[in-house]
């Protein structure tokens, strides 16, 4: 079925890093090689401040989003709507055009769960928020999220497969986030 197609494409779209294209269109050093070397809109905050972050964060978003928003209007089952969500995902990650070396995958994620539903993405970015604005921690935020979007998605979509995605999503996350964890757990993470 020509629907399969838009897993490889999901994929593709989640692949362009929208760190380093940023750092590279605004003259930055390549987030891979300074800071924490993720080239994610945190990292790029640090190296290129908040305009760049900002334009970092909206296209990370924006490349989770479109391929769903794509599958959506090509009003595909939820198996495959599930397996677009997880290809942005990865593709993010582990992109092919810039080494296989990508983001921890926070704003890609908030993309995708905004392109499943719309009240999904409102209420984890306002998970995001409120452990935000109480702890100052933005890794807090994203773990808090990534643990209780499971259960968001079961409560407001009810797909069982895309259920199973995001817990896979939030399991990566967590690992993406390990040496986050470990600082916040020896309390030194900024």
């Amino acid at each position: 079925m020509i629907e399969w197609l838009l897993v490889p494409a999901a994929y593709l779209i989640g692949s362009v890093s929208s760190a380093i294209i940023v750092c590279h269109l605004m003259g930055l050093d390549d987030p891979r090689e300074h800071g924490s070397g993720n080239p994610g809109a945190t990292n790029v905050m640090r190296i290129g401040g908040k305009k760049a972050a900002a334009i970092t964060l909206l296209g990370d978003a924006l490349k989770g989003l479109l391929p769903v928003l794509i599958a959506k209007a090509m009003e595909v089952d939820s198996m495959i709507l599930a397996a677009v969500v997880l290809a942005a995902f990865i593709g993010h990650l582990y992109p092919i055009f810039f080494g296989f070396k990508g983001g921890k995958g926070v704003a890609t994620t908030f993309g995708v769960t905004l392109g499943v539903d719309f009240i999904l993405g409102l209420v984890v970015s306002s998970t995001w928020f409120i452990v935000y604005k109480i702890s100052k921690i933005s890794s807090l935020s994203a773990l808090v999220a990534a643990v209780l979007t499971p259960g968001y998605v079961w409560f407001i979509v009810g797909d069982i497969y895309l259920v199973a995605v995001f817990l896979l999503i939030s399991i990566i996350l967590l690992w993406r986030h390990k040496s986050n964890i470990q600082r916040l757990i020896a309390g030194e993470e900024s």
